[in-house]
């Protein structure tokens, strides 16, 4: 196993990020993080960093976000030994649900998730790839709260701080490995 320790791990998962000129639409640069996958070593290691500042918060469920968020919430629940939930986009899941819609740029959208998937004694971690303009992340917590769960922080594989999430949610725990300017 490569050992792997502090400013080296991260200039090794910028190496592994992979831009997608134009995509999923023009001018837009998409940050590809399937190369990062395809590392175990450094995969581990980038998922032992997101946890570990959430190490002594007592988080007991891990929220992750459709779709990629997926990718990173279950290894994360796994390194804090807490549950995973799911959100999602509407119509995905079976159960009864409780949702939220948010605004986007040009109309709304919506999470959901299973009603009896969090309660009120839970510790909530948030978990997703990117924080872009904060969003999707702001209606992951507000979906959280109206199930009376306290929400301990986010963590996140990528910061695009140039698109302004972090204001969205101030005042919250947050962290990010990598930043983009």
């Amino acid at each position: 196993m490569i050992e792997m320790t502090g400013d080296a791990t991260v200039e090794q998962l910028y190496r592994r990020i992979r831009d997608v000129p134009n995509f999923p639409r023009p001018g837009v640069v998409f940050k590809d993080i399937t190369p990062l996958l395809l590392d175990a070593a450094l995969f581990r290691r980038a998922i032992e960093l997101m946890a570990a500042p959430f190490r002594k918060f007592g988080v007991s469920r891990v929220i992750s976000i459709e779709s990629r968020g997926f990718l990173l919430g279950a290894p994360i629940a796994l390194a804090l030994e807490a549950g995973l939930v799911p959100i999602r986009k509407p119509g995905k899941l079976p159960a009864e649900r409780g949702r939220v819609e948010y605004a986007l740029e040009y109309g709304t959208d919506a999470l959901e998730m299973h009603r009896d998937a969090v309660s009120p004694a839970d510790r909530v971690l948030i978990v997703d790839d990117v924080l872009a303009t904060g969003g999707t992340a702001e209606a992951a917590a507000k979906l959280v709260r109206a199930h009376d769960s306290a929400v301990v922080g986010f963590t996140f594989l990528i910061e695009l701080d140039f698109l302004k999430g972090r204001e969205r949610l101030r005042g919250e725990r947050l962290e990010a490995l990598l930043h983009y300017t």
